[in-house]
């Protein structure tokens, strides 16, 4: 299995985080407030959007249709109460070439969803457990303490230790 890494870094005293993936890369997250970046919420349909992105003209050049352009739209619906969760990501294909074969386009589409697309799996199958913990390291002393604090997920009731 391979195991993706990600991090968020605080910058200032507003709500803007660096996130930084294992390859390198850098985005700037914020909240309306700051308005420097995009918000969290908003990186999971574009993350939607780039998985099966990548998936649908890869299928499409190797079918070798002529596309001159293509563009994935997504809009979702969050609930209005917290954790303002996504209940429906509706996904658009925009494609435009010549010739292109719509029976090409829908089996890409297909393809992607239901075999390659690891962040539609992810969404879709609802099959992944969060972890959640904590690792403290004091400004001083450099003394680090951790512990878990709870797990969710499916067949997981949200367990959380016993408080001390």
């Amino acid at each position: 299995m391979a195991i993706k890494n990600a991090s968020v870094t605080l910058e200032g005293d507003g709500l803007r985080f660096v996130g930084s993936v294992g390859s390198g890369h850098q985005i700037v997250l914020d909240d309306g407030n700051g308005d420097t970046g995009a918000r969290p919420a908003e990186l999971l349909p574009l993350a939607l959007a780039g998985c099966t992105a990548m998936d649908v003209i890869s299928i499409l050049r190797k079918k070798r249709q002529d596309v001159r352009g293509y563009t994935v739209e997504t809009a979702g619906v969050q609930m209005d109460a917290h954790p303002h969760a996504y209940t429906r990501i509706d996904v658009t294909h925009v494609v435009t070439g010549v010739g292109v074969d719509p029976a090409a386009v829908a089996r890409a589409i297909e393809l992607s969803a239901t075999k390659y697309c690891s962040v539609g799996a992810t969404l879709a199958t609802g099959i992944t457990e969060l972890h959640h913990s904590y690792r403290l390291v004091d400004a001083v002393t450099g003394a680090e303490s951790s512990a878990e604090v709870l797990v969710e997920g499916p067949g997981n009731e949200i367990t959380m230790p016993a408080e001390a």
